[in-house]
């Protein structure tokens, strides 16, 4: 009857003014009078206070359950709650699903909506077994809960429960969701548009149909920029001439698949370093964690600083965790990144042969970035792309020697201590700058 100490005062007062002429209880006698109302009185105040110690202790759950990295509340979808860890596990049956949406989303080829219609058609659903919706998808794109963190009340978690994704997966989803927002109506009509810098001023190249023609020019937005219009078609054939220059015949993405495979099988020792290294870094990671609580305890920091600064330490933790299992796992993570470059570079002519200046577009924002068009041609950094890659590679130097038909692709024969057979193809898309 009474929720809290006003409805029980409530009650009592009715009961005075005669409104409430009595009470009967199955367990309760109540009798109308000084005495009946004063044990009343008291019976609302246990009932308060049983109320007010099972929602501390529920906090106190909580809190207990934050502490341990567990998720407290109703698993999204692609988890379940387990009922005896009190934890929560991954559904066999949706998690894969769950990976699926944020790979097709990372590819920037599909919209929320695209991608809902593709995802519910395997038989994706949410709770009570009803379809997911585009707003669904959206926050399930944004939740860090499948990298394996997670937000409570604004501050950042470390979570114990098993990642469906990466950390770098989910980053690359948040910079298209940054940059593209909702779907452009005009992409179809003006594929470049939005995707080249001016090389004079630095503001974005934009498009405009004219006589049937798409043209491709500066936006000058307050500034006295002197470049001049491009044609769509004279891009085309830029685009389509970087892409011959770094097609691979497939005798040589067979040769240099072959000495990768041998590279990797012989790079596990090597890698031993770079996981110790690994290791300690997470271990200093732990201890800024700690000293930042201390400081914060000290009232140094503010709540929104220490919960920044927390969110942080805890973002990059999990990126050093993630190549830390992948080492541990013997996947070297240089390997994949490497044969998909080359086989990309193999697959450089189909894009050529479609004709299809969307497919180009692709396959050059694989091995290029930081797109500039200036006096009417189209440069981009290629470096940048593969750095990382070659960086993680398994050896130091690189080492090359003539090939007996100069001149060609297969300029380079790469020995048996060779850091990286892909050498070659980097150099010549360095060239084109």
């Amino acid at each position: 009857m009474a929720r809290n100490s006003v409805d029980g005062g409530q009650i009592i007062y009715l009961v005075d003014q005669k409104v409430i002429k009595d009470l009967r209880f199955p367990t309760l006698r109540f009798d109308n009078n000084a005495q009946g109302k004063f044990m009343l009185s008291i019976i609302f105040g246990q009932s308060k206070y049983y109320i007010d110690a099972l929602s501390e202790n529920i906090r106190r759950g909580i809190r207990l359950k934050l502490s341990k990295g567990i998720w407290p509340q109703w698993a999204p979808i692609g988890y379940l709650n387990d009922r005896k860890t009190r934890t929560i596990i991954l559904d066999a049956g949706k998690a894969p699903f769950i990976k699926k949406v944020f790979e097709l989303y990372s590819k920037r080829s599909y919209s929320l909506a695209e991608i809902r219609e593709r995802v519910n058609a395997l038989g994706m659903t949410g709770r009570k077994d009803k379809p997911l919706s585009v707003s669904d998808y959206q926050y399930m794109l944004s939740n860090p809960l499948y990298y394996g963190v997670f937000r409570y009340k604004g501050e950042m978690y470390e979570g114990t429960h098993e990642p469906i994704i990466t950390k770098k997966l989910f980053d690359k989803c948040q910079e298209v969701m940054l940059q593209r927002g909702k779907p452009k109506k005009e992409t179809n009509k003006f594929i470049l548009r939005g995707w080249m810098r001016c090389g004079e001023c630095g503001r974005m190249i934009t498009a405009e149909l004219q006589k049937g023609h798409v043209y491709y020019r500066c936006t000058k937005r307050l500034t006295n920029c002197n470049q001049k219009y491009v044609r769509e078609e004279e891009l085309a054939a830029q685009i389509k001439s970087f892409i011959q220059k770094v097609s691979l015949c497939d005798d040589w993405t067979k040769k240099i698949l072959e000495q990768l495979e041998k590279d990797k099988n012989g790079s596990v020792q090597s890698s031993l370093p770079q996981q110790q290294n690994l290791e300690t870094k997470v271990k200093e990671i732990d201890t800024k964690i700690s000293k930042l609580i201390d400081v914060y305890l000290a009232e140094s920091l503010t709540l929104e600083e220490y919960q920044a600064k927390k969110e942080a330490f805890i973002n990059e933790k999990r990126k050093l965790q993630d190549d830390l299992r992948d080492f541990a796992a013997g996947a070297n993570n240089w390997f994949e990144p490497a044969r998909e470059f080359v086989t990309s570079l193999n697959s450089a002519h189909c894009a050529v042969e479609e004709g299809n200046l969307e497919s180009q577009k692709e396959f050059l924002e694989k091995i290029g970035s930081n797109f500039i068009l200036k006096e009417r041609r189209l440069n981009f950094s290629t470096e940048a792309s593969f750095r990382p890659l070659f960086e993680a590679a398994p050896y130091p130097c690189w080492r090359r020697g003539r090939d007996s038909n100069p001149g060609t692709l297969a300029d380079y024969v790469f020995s048996k201590h060779a850091r990286s057979t892909t050498t070659r193809p980097l150099q010549i898309l360095l060239s084109l700058n």
